[in-house]
């Protein structure tokens, strides 16, 4: 095989970065609002477990269908086309655009405390860019400069864990006189269940160019699993690092006087070691999140490659042999920079979460569509218990996303903005998918 195809510790390392990118170094300041941090520490556990059954779900999808394009293809396959159309569309929309969005603005708000000359937007416009560029023309190219940026995400990050356990203080603060109060908070719980589960979303990045690997069947399970289980070890480690060493007032003051500048680790960094760790640290979290925009950019416009593929878009968007899609690269690229100067980052957080978990759980569930599965070859125990511990969990997290959700009033009727957003990719992807059938069945 050529060395431009992946293997296992290049999935493992895809899968990592595009998972530890903005929302492990926010999300515990908007927890901290409702939850102890003994609580917040345990909704981290329990968001890994469930992306956990959920890689076990997908890893026997992988084994079924060794194809890139992640929910589009095995919906498409396991259930039907139509809804495979529409997880392909999730993902242009919303699944891969929004995430590097956030990502480049958090970096480009991290680089605005090097130096108050830069308009982070602008920042995170040049990031996008650039990486983009990085990922269009050649793979041999795509593959350095993701497995160049996901080593050093490591080493990044797990610098930050010893030296927030070894000069930290590793004492979780006492619970009582914070404003959390007495019992069980089960609405805020799964409310930040939420966002945790945003930030373990990339747990089924290498689905997405599954072809790419030299023995997809094996290593791609393979490298879901690995991945999973090391990001849910660091995501533990780096909010120990944050729970034990900011107070209650910190994360809480912060969250609401300083939304746009995303500044955990550099808030640990100042109290550990000085201001000059605390510019340090930015300049490290800037790198951290450009490998996480950087995995996306690479698996992202694999889903619209394959769609281009099957005719669900025009031609353009496909990859030519031993290249890189560089039209779809481009079209998702446009589509975060486009994002970042358009709404707000708690706002975007949710709805996008919600979305992404009804997809998830739709498609774990086409596990059991046991007509799709060959004599003999049918899922796992594991696999079938992983597929319905991820769809219920989904599901329950959904129902809390949309009683927590904004609203808009329509004929007298306060709609979430969540429902507003599935409804509209609905509507969007559903006309699509008959305009193009339609379109495919007057050329045929």
């Amino acid at each position: 095989m050529s060395d431009e195809r992946l293997g296992l510790w290049s999935g493992v390392g895809l899968t990592m970065a595009d998972m530890v990118g903005t929302g492990v170094l926010t999300t515990a300041g908007f927890m901290a609002l409702d939850l102890s941090p003994r609580l917040i520490l345990l909704d981290w556990f329990v968001g890994g477990i469930v992306a956990l059954a959920g890689s076990l779900a997908y890893a026997a999808l992988a084994r079924r269908v060794p194809r890139s394009g992640g929910e589009y293809r095995y919906l498409s396959t396991m259930i039907h086309p139509g809804l495979g159309y529409l997880a392909g569309w999730t993902s242009l929309l919303v699944g891969f655009s929004v995430p590097v969005a956030l990502a480049a603005l958090a970096a480009g708000a991290f680089a605005s405390t090097v130096t108050e000359a830069v308009d982070g937007r602008i920042v995170a416009a040049v990031l996008i860019a650039l990486v983009s560029v990085a990922h269009a023309f050649d793979l041999e190219a795509s593959k350095r400069t993701q497995d160049w940026l996901a080593a050093l995400k490591g080493i990044l990050i797990a610098a930050f864990i010893v030296i927030g356990i070894g000069a930290g203080t590793n004492t979780l603060p006492p619970t009582s006189g914070d404003s959390i109060g007495s019992g069980f908070p089960v609405a805020p719980f799964f409310t930040s269940l939420i966002y945790i589960m945003f930030c373990y979303s990339g747990w089924n990045a290498a689905t997405y160019a599954a072809e790419e690997f030299k023995d997809p069947q094996r290593d791609v399970p393979r490298s879901m699993l690995i991945g999973c289980g090391s990001v849910i070890v660091i995501y533990l480690l780096v909010n120990w690092v944050f729970v034990t060493n900011l107070s209650h007032a910190d994360m809480t003051d912060w969250i609401r006087g300083d939304t746009d500048r995303i500044t955990l680790a550099h808030l640990v960094m100042q109290n550990l070691l000085g201001p000059s760790a605390a510019t340090v640290m930015s300049v490290v979290v800037i790198v951290a999140l450009l490998s996480a925009i950087s995995a996306m950019t690479m698996i992202g416009p694999r889903v619209y490659a394959a769609m281009a593929d099957d005719g669900f878009l025009p031609a353009v968007f496909r990859a030519r042999e031993g290249q890189p899609p560089a039209a779809s690269v481009f079209l998702q690229g446009t589509l975060a920079i486009t994002l970042i100067f358009l709404s707000g980052f708690r706002e975007l957080l949710t709805n996008v979460s919600a979305i992404l978990a009804v997809v998830s759980a739709a498609t774990v569930l086409s596990l059991f569509r046991s007509s799709r599965w060959p004599a003999g070859a049918a899922p796992s125990i594991p696999a079938r218990v992983g597929a319905l511990v991820f769809a219920c969990m989904s599901a329950w997290m959904v129902f809390f996303a949309i009683r927590s959700s904004a609203t808009i009033g329509f004929l007298g009727i306060a709609i979430p903005t969540v429902v507003l957003w599935m409804i509209g990719i609905v509507v969007v992807a559903a006309a699509g998918y008959v305009a193009t059938r339609s379109l495919q069945q007057s050329v045929s």
